[in-house]
């Protein structure tokens, strides 16, 4: 981040412009929406700067800008259009201090001018480093459909409240209060023309006089890694919540979605390593939902797919504690659709098995008979320290060597890397392998001619270009 964003108080304050032409109109358009005291240097000024200076909206200095005229500001402009008189003003207005940005000139500014969406007070920048500025543009028309008219007003209310809304508690009640004004109470007062400053007296004397809510958790699924998939249910989970507890491969990317005023606590299980003890994960979830407060337990992928939901839910119910489960996308979705393929098809499964390469008794057994046949497909979750032990049990079974294996690390991630190989090769496969993995029994990569960088014994692997 090259460009730190701010908002630059301006009351009182003197803003200076020097240039008189179509960048200098566009600017002033913005900076009169300010309550700061324009000031505009320029030796041919537009008709409609002097229509402005008439109105008493700006103060014109009909010349160009001369050192000491900038002294005091707080920001100031160079829109000349013309390098050399730019380059001037520029020179002229920083060496009295002030922060410079040039029009159009990202290289020798000194600070930028976001795209904004006005909705005063609440107001909404928007800036690309001066990279993209269509896209800035883009996502400030998106955000003008998506705010309605009348939040400014909304806010306003707000504003000469919040002394009185200080009677509640702080945190969940007082964040509570203020969501149901922004989300319900607010919008339906403002479209039937109600007096807003009593429909949020009336909002808060219904808070103040409701019983504290008990706490509650939601199981959220993260889904494979990539924000993206996220549902809209899991990020107004994660946008409400007092505490996240998470696991240790939650995506960096997620969590900084997390509300920022939640805590945040890893509750990292690793197979073969280091974890946090199933009951301290438990009593962690009951002890903050009996403060109250709103807690998220972030899984990856889906909550109900090898993530432990029964044993934490059941904890909860022994104490009567309220859940929800969101289902997230789980890893062998993304790892199929990574490839390019289905976990079924037509005429060569009509199932297809989700699997753990080991459990708590270490390796975990299964039905290998079942699993040798041609044509079954089989998920195998956290199976690359079981890689040499699964294709054993499954040779001995009468496993074809030449069963197609696709083997995906860190699936729907930048960084995913898909593996193709056989039966055959399988332990070579996993090798070297760091982050989590699904190894897909059964079934190829669409385009395993694109899979180029071998490995030993044959197998393939390829940075995946997602």
């Amino acid at each position: 981040m090259d460009h730190f964003p701010i908002f630059v108080r301006t009351q009182g304050r003197r803003v200076c412009l020097a240039g008189g032409g179509d960048a200098a109109l566009a600017k002033l358009r913005l900076l009169m929406k300010t309550q700061a005291t324009l000031v505009v240097f320029a030796a041919d000024p537009a008709p409609e700067i002097e229509g402005w200076a008439g109105q008493g909206l700006l103060k014109l200095v009909r010349r160009e800008v001369q050192p000491g005229d900038a002294r005091g500001a707080v920001i100031a402009y160079a829109a000349h259009e013309d390098e050399d008189a730019d380059a001037r003003a520029l020179r002229i207005m920083a060496g009295d201090g002030a922060l410079v940005n040039v029009v159009d000139d990202l290289e020798r500014s000194q600070f930028i001018t976001p795209a904004i969406v006005d909705r005063s007070p609440v107001v909404v920048a928007i800036g690309t480093e001066g990279a993209a500025p269509v896209l800035a543009r883009r996502i400030k028309a998106d955000l003008e459909e998506r705010l309605p008219a009348t939040l400014g007003r909304l806010t306003d209310v707000a504003r000469g409240f919040r002394a009185r809304a200080e009677r509640l508690r702080h945190g969940a009640p007082r964040r509570r209060f203020w969501a149901d004004w922004f989300e319900l109470d607010g919008p339906r007062a403002s479209g039937r023309g109600a007096d807003l400053d009593a429909a949020l007296g009336d909002l808060l004397d219904r808070h103040l006089s409701a019983a504290p809510r008990a706490g509650h958790v939601d199981f959220v699924g993260a889904g494979p890694g990539d924000p993206e998939l996220l549902t809209l249910k899991a990020r107004a989970a994660l946008d409400r919540a007092d505490v996240v507890i998470h696991d240790r491969l939650i995506a960096p990317a997620i969590l900084e979605l997390v509300r920022r005023e939640a805590m945040l606590v890893e509750a990292g299980k690793e197979g073969f390593g280091p974890s946090m003890a199933q009951g301290d994960i438990n009593d962690l979830m009951i002890r903050h939902a009996r403060k109250g407060r709103h807690v998220v337990r972030l899984k990856s992928g889906d909550p109900g797919v090898f993530g432990r939901l029964d044993e934490e839910s059941g904890a909860l119910e022994a104490e009567g504690i309220a859940f929800a489960v969101v289902p997230g996308i789980t890893a062998a979705s993304a790892a199929a659709a990574g490839i390019g393929r289905s976990l079924t098809r037509r005429g060569r499964n009509a199932e297809a098995r989700f699997l753990t390469g080991h459990d708590m008794k270490g390796f975990a057994d299964q039905d290998w008979t079942a699993l040798a046949r041609p044509g079954a497909v089989a998920a195998i979750y956290m199976g690359k320290r079981a890689a040499r032990w699964m294709q054993g049990r499954l040779l001995m079974h009468g496993a074809d060597p030449a069963t197609s294996v696709t083997v995906v690390e860190n699936a729907s991630r930048p960084d995913a890397v898909t593996v193709a190989a056989t039966l055959a090769t399988l332990p070579d496969a996993v090798e070297g392998l760091d982050g989590p993995a699904v190894i897909l029994m059964g079934i190829a990569p669409r385009d395993t001619a694109a899979i180029a960088l071998p490995v030993p014994a044959g197998a393939l692997r390829q940075e995946s270009a997602r």
